[in-house]
């Protein structure tokens, strides 16, 4: 056991702390949080100034799904580099995912912005606190504006296309700014469902019964007490799941997130009132005939209201976005695992709209006019388009169902233009079967768990955010900056460019610390990007370049490197 142990520890002391860091984004990249977790523990403890080793820290926890944890060592690696954008889009990053806290994340992610507007990430996470509050037009401004500095980059490439597809993230009828806890809201948004659910499923079995009953059995006058005792029985219901939603305050915003959540509570309410109705219609002697068409009327609104609010749900969703568009995204991408899955979800999407195409065209060429079913033949053309820009999905029912529908409208095409009886069961036959294909796939999503062919399905692209390492100051140039007998400090104000003489120290985390002014410190809050400059006075031949990210504490600024230039002074030879 001793060996073992001096083992370790050997092991531990042959790598330096940026090793261990680097080490724990391999065992990341390879989605090993438990690992990557040690290593960057280990990194903090050789080096407890190094903000990357913390920032590594709070990556392996959310990844491990422990997302108050790692707004703790988030946080550190801000006090130990306060200019430092990964570090800035690191603590964004996680204190997103913790509620209470989405300001303070959109704050960071505008300093990440502010601190590094050149590079892709921190206009990334933009865009992704946009789409997870269904901003669309802002989402994609941002992806955008990433994509201009990184045209590679997966995630900004991913979210975009679900930004095109108008994507919601489930549980729609929640803002992730709200300060209140997630399950708060989602316990009333179940209540809110059961109720609706439970109300129109009950009045809807009471109705059938009662009109089945009634006429065969000659039993109106016990169907109608059998109706009061139903809508008596909505009473306990209902409280019981009014006592559930603790979150009343919220309710209004949350069916504004949630249109379909507020449909479902209006058609409830709908049925509960058209039902009382046709009972009170029913149980009059003397009611005119007149008054039939509205007595059948009162009781399709209790019993069609839920399917035609489904169809309507469905056929919102198959028609919500621009899915051609987003498949170009995600092909772009192919070795992203998450852009294969949409790119499944998204051709569903794409198959079910070619679906609901052609089943009115063809019914109405039967009902009207044969001939017209050969414009069939075009209605599959953007499907098949977008087929050939896809290599790579997941679904092997995708290419059945598809070729399915085809047939489909060939078979319809033909048959309205050469009055071919078989065609035409062939192409109504296909039709039903790519519904049959779809019901199969849909149900062995389910009952495997996994996702299924709906829009539900889509996901955005969540890579590790913030690993990027730390820029190191070398000996030399700490040995420049130690002995430099002048530092000069270059930043810009509403003048243009400017230089000042200071003096300035090297941190052991390797941040500069500068003597300023007030009109110096004035001008790096209006602009942080700063260059600082020095020479190495003892080999007198080489000079220093600093540019980083300058943040106002107190007397004091605080640079945190981007880039550190070194060159050699020209000879004498050289200045001639």
């Amino acid at each position: 056991m001793g060996s073992v142990g001096t083992a370790e520890s050997a092991d531990r002391t042959d790598r330096s702390p940026r090793e261990w860091c680097a080490e724990a984004v391999t065992r990341l990249q390879a989605g090993r949080p438990e690992a990557a977790l040690e290593a960057a523990r280990t990194a903090a403890d050789m080096d407890p100034a190094s903000e990357w080793a913390y920032r590594l820290i709070s990556l392996a926890l959310e990844r491990q799904g422990r997302d108050a944890d790692a707004v703790a060592p988030a946080e550190h690696a801000v006090r130990l580099a306060l200019g430092s954008w990964p570090a800035r889009l690191r603590l964004g990053t996680a204190l997103r995912r913790v509620p209470g806290h989405w300001d303070e994340a959109v704050e960071q992610a505008a300093l990440a912005r502010a601190y590094a507007p050149e590079e892709a990430g921190p206009h990334v996470l933009r865009g992704d606190q946009a789409l997870l509050r269904a901003e669309h037009a802002p989402a994609r401004r941002a992806y955008l504006t990433a994509l201009d500095r990184d045209p590679a980059h997966p995630q900004a490439r991913v979210n975009l296309g679900l930004t095109l597809l108008r994507w919601d993230r489930l549980p729609a009828h929640r803002d992730p700014a709200w300060p209140i806890d997630p399950r708060e809201s989602g316990r009333a948004r179940r209540a809110l469902e059961v109720w609706s659910r439970q109300s129109r499923l009950l009045l809807a079995l009471a109705t059938i019964a009662i009109v089945v009953a009634a006429p065969a059995f000659d039993r109106g006058r016990e169907g109608r007490l059998g109706g009061l005792l139903v809508l008596v029985l909505l009473v306990p219901i209902t409280l019981r799941q009014v006592r559930r939603v603790g979150v009343w305050s919220y309710v209004p915003a949350m069916l504004g997130r949630d249109p379909w959540l507020g449909a479902a509570l209006v058609s409830a309410v709908a049925s509960v009132v058209a039902f009382a109705g046709w009972l009170t219609m029913g149980a009059l002697p003397d009611l005119p005939s007149a008054f039939d068409p509205v007595w059948a009327a009162l009781a399709g609104v209790v019993v069609l209201g839920w399917p035609v609010t489904a169809g309507m749900r469905a056929l919102a969703e198959l028609w919500r976005g621009r899915p051609m568009r987003a498949l170009a995204q995600f092909a772009r991408v192919p070795a992203e695992r998450t852009a294969r899955r949409n790119t499944g979800v998204t051709l569903w999407i794409m198959l079910g709209r070619t679906w609901s195409v052609l089943v009115p065209l063809v019914c109405g060429a039967l009902a009207v006019e044969p001939r017209a079913a050969v414009l069939a033949v075009v209605v599959p053309y953007p499907l098949l388009a977008s087929y050939r820009r896809i290599r790579h999905h997941e679904d092997r029912w995708l290419p059945v169902a598809t070729g399915l529908v085809v047939l489909a409208s060939v078979a319809c095409a033909a048959g309205g233009l050469l009055g071919l009886v078989w065609a035409w069961r062939a192409g109504l036959g296909a039709l039903c079967a790519a519904v049959a294909v779809f019901a199969l796939r849909a149900a062995r999503a389910w009952w495997r768990g996994g996702p299924g062919p709906w829009r539900a399905s889509l996901i955005m692209c969540d890579l590790p955010t913030g690993d990027a390492p730390s820029v190191a100051l070398t000996p030399e140039v700490r040995q420049a900056f130690a002995y430099a007998r002048s530092v000069v400090l270059s930043f810009g104000d509403s003048l243009g460019p400017r230089v000042v003489g200071t003096a300035a120290t090297v941190t052991p985390s390797g941040e500069l610390r500068l003597v300023a002014g007030t009109q110096t410190r004035a001008a790096v809050e209006a602009d942080p990007r700063v260059a600082v400059f020095a020479a190495d006075p003892l080999q007198r031949r080489y000079w220093v370049e600093v540019r980083g990210i300058a943040v106002a504490d107190s007397d004091l600024l605080r640079i945190t490197p981007k880039q550190v230039l070194m060159g050699e002074f020209p000879g004498r030879h050289q200045r001639r």
